[in-house]
Formats: C-alpha cells, structure tokens, sequence
C-alpha cells in the first residue's frame, strides 16, 4: 500500500511513525516536503506544501492509495475537493467544511446556530466597528477581552486583552497594521474571556460515526508557570484527569454531535480529524476554538498512544465506515516536551548541531522532528523555532514527564530552549 503524507513538522513526522509502527500491513510512505526525521522511514518528496498540481500528479503517476493532509493551509485551500475531483483517495475536510478553522467567523456563527456552548462574541467588519464595540464594553469582563482575526494567521491572530487600552491597540495591529495578515485581519471576532483550564479533545470522524482520542492538554507560553508570549505549544500531556469521563460524556452530548450533525444538515459533512479547544468554565466545558486537523504538539503524545492500525482508521475515515473499527489506546498517560531555539517565538538564533540524538532515539522515548534540517556531513541543524518533540508514555503522566526529561539531559545545541514544568499542574491536580 503506498500513502502520502503532506506536511514537515512534528506532528506529521508523528503521523508517519504512527502508519509505520501500528500497520501490519506492508507500506510505502512518501512525505512531501518532511523533515530529517521522517527521511528515515518515509521517502521524502521535493514539492512545496501549496503546489497542489504538483502534488495530485505525483499521486496520480505513483498511484498512491490515500494521501493524508496534515496543516491547516491546504484544507482550507480546498486540496480535499481537489483530489476528489481528480478521483483520487485523501483523508481530510473538505473546504466548506475546513472553514470551521479558516474562518472564525464562520466558526462562531455556527456554535450561535448550534447552540454549541462558547463564550459570547461580537463580529466587527471594520476597525471603526471593532472599537466601537469595545468601548461599548458588551463582551468585556472587568476590562478584559480576547481578540481574534477572522483568518488563519499562525497563531499569531489571538490577543487577550486586560484593558481598553491594549484591546485598541490590538485592533490597529490585527486591522490596521495587519500584524496576522491582512486577509485574516480583514475581520474580527470579539469575544468575553472565559475562566478555567483548558484541554484538548480530538476525534476522527467519517461524516457520521466517530472515535475520540486521548484528551490532552497544550502549554502554549514560552515561560514556565505559562508566562510571556504564546508559542505553536511547548508541550503536551495526556491523562485521564484532564477531562473525567462525565465531562467527556458532556462534551461530546453538546459539542461534537450537534458539530458533526450541523455540518452534515448544512452539506458540509466532516471527514477527518476535528479538534476542540475547550475551556473547562464552572458553568461546564465551551468551545474556544475549532481546529480541523490534527494539533501540534497534541499529536505527538497522543500518537504515541495509539494501538489500533492507523491505516485502517484513514480508511474507515475516507470510506465512511469508521464505526466498523474499534480504536484503542494504550492505558495510562503520555507527555511530550518541546525543545525550541533561542529567541523563539521572536527572531530566533538557527544553525546549531544538534548533539545526542542517535543515544536517544530508543522506546520508551521517541523523538520527532518539527524544525530540523541535515547539512552534508549529516549532522542535524537546528533551523526551525520548535526544533524536536521529546515524548514517551508511562503508567502515569509522572513517569511519562520523567522520561522525557531524562532523554532531555543527553541532547544539547547552542542556544536550546525549553520548559521544565511541563504537565506539573495536571500532576497537582489529582494528587
């Protein structure tokens, strides 16, 4: 069977690990563009990420059996729609639906059709509306509000706001200066803060049935104790204190099957991997945020979890007979841990030799590669913000975090960076 991979971070270095370590089924795995560590069990592919003619000729001459989409990008791009009419194999959302995640517009309206539980909102056309908005104070708590471009912007269209005074100037750097991009600062949502802790769930989804992951938890500031600037996510754990199971039963009563019912009434049925990002509030979860792929690092510690053929579940998902198959996970915890470079998430320092990598890379541990490239005497460079993903499981997330950073103390650069306190309030939290 041959599968192609699109995508060459770490969470499709963890896809491609995933095809290769639950299938018994022989495969060969292309990845275009990938990254060092999938070179070494995936033949890599020269084609940029958005040359889809490129990209559908490749599957068409290779005949390749299914083709696998990890970014945000090409799904909101329509590649889905792309192959199929091309008569081609692909898992992944199709646009219209893709645009739970392209447009945060698109993506609140539809919770407010759906009754789908989130924190109350407003939508400004214009920075003169938005400011307006604000100074009307209708989503504001205590001064406070989130601001966020309607567009995919790299997690840079996300800004929580404490004052009036930081939310205009927020509005004149997504709107005005267009700080995101100017497409996706075109519009914004406005919306009140919610309180509580946030968790990860993910789910595959054929249009109908589906199966949930591991529910997780991302660490997206830069710091520990989660301060200064927000990252891609500095790490992520799994364990089933995150969200008990009346409240994943709660979650997906109100948020997952109203999602996957009203994309289906309004022809949009979804196909895929959806993501919700949840706060976990007093008044029970509501959705922050819709994500139509897998995330990252998410993806890393949940993989590593996974005990059912990954190529069956693409293909339950593709053929919509998901409810076929029983997915399973190993029991226990998982944790993954991000070594960045210097400097990130602003300009950071890029080139360094990656040292210790070849004493590492042995079970329980895995290593994935995010930002990573390989000069001609073969050492590894650190060239990306988030450079690898250190990840293990355990009995318990205790024992995850500890092998990660045990294998964290072999591997070095000049200039890494990474967070120490990794999964410690998920930890506090059952003891």
């Amino acid at each position: 069977m041959k599968i192609l991979v699109l995508g060459s971070g770490g969470r499709e270095h963890a896809i491609v690990w995933a095809l290769n370590k639950t299938t018994s089924t022989p495969l060969t795995i292309f990845c275009a563009p990938g990254n060092p560590g999938i070179s070494q069990i995936a033949k890599i592919l020269p084609f940029q990420i958005d040359d889809y003619s490129a990209i559908i000729a490749f599957a068409r001459s290779e005949q390749i059996d299914m083709t696998f989409v990890g970014p945000e990008a090409p799904l909101a791009a329509g590649i889905v729609d792309k192959f199929q009419s091309s008569g081609l194999p692909i898992v992944g959302p199709i646009e219209s639906a893709a645009r739970l995640e392209s447009s945060k517009v698109f993506a609140k309206n539809f919770m407010a059709r759906f009754r789908i539980p989130t924190a109350s909102f407003r939508v400004a056309e214009s920075p003169l509306i938005a400011l307006e908005t604000l100074r009307r104070g209708e989503v504001s708590i205590g001064g406070r509000v989130v601001l966020k471009a309607d567009g995919l912007a790299a997690g840079k269209g996300v800004i929580i706001a404490d004052s009036l005074t930081e939310a205009e100037q927020a509005v004149t750097d997504l709107m005005v200066k267009a700080l995101a991009g100017k497409e996706a600062g075109s519009r914004l949502v406005i919306e009140e803060p919610l309180e509580g802790k946030e968790a990860s769930l993910l789910l595959f989804a054929d249009g109908r049935d589906y199966a949930v992951m591991p529910v997780a938890r991302d660490h997206k500031r830069i710091g520990e104790d989660d301060t200064g600037p927000n990252t891609g996510g500095m790490g992520s754990v799994t364990d089933s204190s995150i969200l008990p199971p009346d409240l994943v039963a709660r979650v997906l009563r109100e948020i997952v099957e109203p999602t996957l019912e009203g994309l289906r009434a309004e022809g949009s049925e979804f196909k895929g991997v959806l993501f919700l990002g949840l706060m976990l509030t007093p008044d029970g979860p509501k959705l922050l945020e819709y994500n139509v792929r897998f995330g990252d690092p998410e993806t890393q510690a949940i993989l590593v979890r996974l005990r059912t053929d990954l190529t069956a579940i693409f293909e339950g998902i593709r053929t919509g007979k998901l409810g076929n198959l029983k997915v399973e996970w190993s029991a226990g915890a998982s944790a993954c841990v991000v070594l960045a470079n210097g400097g990130y998430p602003g300009k950071y320092e890029k080139g360094g030799v990656i040292h210790g990598l070849s004493g590492t890379q042995s079970d329980p541990v895995t290593i994935f590669h995010a930002g990573t490239t390989q000069n001609a005497d073969g050492q590894i460079l650190a060239t990306g913000g988030r450079v690898l993903g250190v990840t293990a499981e355990g009995t318990d997330l205790k024992q995850a975090l500890g092998r990660c950073y045990d294998a964290i103390e072999n591997i070095h650069w000049e200039g890494m960076q990474f967070r120490r306190d990794i999964g410690r309030s998920t930890i506090g939290s059952v003891q």
